[in-house]
């Protein structure tokens, strides 16, 4: 054998034995899902707890007016939020005659397994069920979604996906979407560093979880004794996954590609606040350019609030917000100026205290799975 076969097989020996240990480094570091199961039953809602066809039961939280609603809200929480978000608009729209239903995403809250990324089908699925469950309680309700932030990006990858099988596309179902802050930071607008320092995280430490540095000068709202309660709200998470991050990414990059096929006969109303921090900025120019665009042919319409923040729905002008949609549902093709900022004299007080009588963390169905 010659010399320099004799080099080859010793590099392919040494190759075998870093790439395989290495490999097996990755196997055992494999990022942690927890996607549907197979259906087993219909969707229903019972009680407080919307049950999927997996057997999953999602918190569900309810604001409904007395006598029929003129109109109909699911409304999206965003990343490591739950469901109780959108407990303050819920209660001013229940006042207008309009009722809301929030529930809590696969992943967050008190559903099963808080902090165990779902993936974007299931997040879509869910939705898709909680809508054909509360359409059938609301027969010829006019029926919305609205999405907050991570809760936006859910709704613009679900009105632009295929039918669920046996149902209508999920857009000829609703009268209108609306969107605030979506989360639209997607792998395409990221610079190289950033994807690969995701990549090599999720490759190698999935289950790490990371928090905001210290010190770090991102201001979600102006509303600083609602964020001083999120801080205690034992059900709002602080610390996130590597792969919850990179689901939540994957999320981003899929709505955001599909923002410009957004259904053309579908009403949509975007909401921007001046003081965003939590979105790029670059990421929020482009969604505008976009969005403004799809306007000149098709019924969307963007609000700016000059006083508003990335949590417009609970910042110190959120009145001026909760109105605004209010007035959009009853009249979407209406152009409106953007509304003022009322009075800082509303002070809402809860249905309960926060965090009193909170439900436990669902208790995951039979047969549902964690996956590596």
């Amino acid at each position: 054998m010659g010399e320099g076969k004799v080099q080859a097989m010793a590099w392919k020996r040494a190759c075998a034995g870093l790439c395989v240990p290495l490999l097996m480094l990755l196997a055992a570091c494999s990022a942690t899902y927890q996607p549907r199961g197979a259906p087993t039953q219909s969707v229903l809602i019972e009680g407080q707890a919307l049950v999927v066809e997996d057997g999953v039961r999602l918190p569900l939280r309810q604001w409904v007016p007395a006598g029929k609603p003129r109109a109909v809200v699911i409304a999206l929480h965003g990343m490591n939020d739950y469901s109780n978000a959108f407990d303050a608009p819920a209660r001013y729209w229940r006042g207008q005659g309009i009722a809301t239903y929030a529930y809590d995403q696969r992943g967050f809250g008190a559903s099963a397994l808080p902090g165990i990324w779902p993936g974007t089908e299931t997040l879509v699925a869910d939705l898709d069920s909680a809508v054909e469950a509360i359409a059938a309680r609301h027969p010829g309700v006019p029926l919305f979604v609205l999405g907050e932030s991570m809760g936006g990006a859910v709704a613009i990858t679900a009105v632009t996906a295929p039918a669920m099988p046996g149902r209508a596309p999920l857009a000829s179902r609703l009268q209108g979407v609306v969107l605030s802050a979506p989360a639209l930071w997607g792998r395409q607008s990221m610079n190289l560093f950033y994807r690969m320092t995701l990549w090599l995280a999720v490759h190698t430490v999935p289950s790490v979880h990371v928090t905001p540095p210290r010190g770090l000068k991102i201001v979600p709202s102006d509303n600083i004794d609602m964020l001083r309660g999120l801080g205690r709200d034992p059900l709002v998470l602080k610390r996130t996954r590597i792969d919850a991050v990179s689901g939540l990414v994957d999320l981003m990059s899929l709505a955001e590609s599909r923002l410009t096929a957004l259904p053309p006969a579908l009403p949509v109303l975007v909401l921007y606040g001046a003081h965003e921090q939590v979105l790029h900025a670059d990421s929020v120019a482009e969604a505008t350019a976009s969005l403004k665009a799809l306007a000149e042919r098709q019924p969307v319409q963007l609000k700016r609030y000059p006083q508003g923040y990335h949590m417009l729905l609970r910042d110190l002008c959120g009145e001026a917000v909760w109105q605004d949609v209010a007035a959009w549902m009853a009249e979407p093709a209406a152009v409106r100026p953007v509304g003022a900022c009322p009075p800082p004299i509303l002070r809402v007080a809860p249905d309960a205290p926060l965090s009193s009588a909170l439900p436990a963390p669902a208790p995951a169905a039979p047969g549902s799975a964690v996956r590596h």
